[in-house]
């Protein structure tokens, strides 16, 4: 495990679990959104395919996404494990609608400095409506690129609860670069 991606619905904790992996087993972590969005109005990166593409062309790394569409192939094409959070809704559900009352009470600033906003609830891109609606269609989406044929080498680690994540997190120790995994 040197080059993986952590993916799922929104709300699954992709992020937290992504950036604990990345600490665990001495990967630089890569939080998507962060390279998509880059100014106001969520603005994405002019050069994000590039930024993608030179990232994942490190030996080692640990990405919080199942990826746009533009860099997606790219992404699971040099990934060599695949952790999916496949958590059922009423997991899910509860967590993004925590998480996006914290971001809007506090006025968290998110990436590209955008922040959650009360008016931003009645939006169908409000990370709360969009996990809901886009909840079976995602999860229809990984489970299609886990079986594709091109990606037949990366290690798929399917987690259908927490706990079962939370255990095998457990067994995962720091390792040294080229020996990440290992213990």
């Amino acid at each position: 495990m040197e080059r993986i991606l952590v993916v799922g619905v929104t709300g699954a904790g992709k992020s937290t679990l992504a950036r604990t992996l990345g600490e665990r087993l001495g990967l630089a972590y890569h939080e998507m959104d962060a390279l998509c969005y880059d100014g106001p109005d969520w603005a994405v990166n002019g050069s994000f395919a590039e930024d993608v593409a030179r990232l994942v062309a490190g030996p080692r790394w640990v990405v919080d996404s199942l990826g746009r569409p533009e860099v997606r192939d790219l992404l699971w094409g040099r990934a060599d494990t695949v952790v999916w959070l496949d958590y059922p809704r009423h997991v899910v559900a509860p967590r993004v609608v925590c998480r996006s009352l914290r971001r809007s009470a506090r006025r968290e600033v998110l990436f590209g400095g955008n922040r959650e906003t009360w008016r931003g609830w009645l939006s169908p891109e409000h990370p709360v409506r969009w996990s809901w609606s886009q909840y079976t269609g995602r999860r229809q989406e990984i489970e299609s690129l886990t079986r594709d044929p091109r990606f037949a080498p990366l290690e798929t680690l399917r987690f259908a609860r927490p706990g079962a994540t939370a255990t095998w997190l457990a067994t995962l120790r720091r390792t040294e670069p080229g020996r990440a995994g290992e213990g």
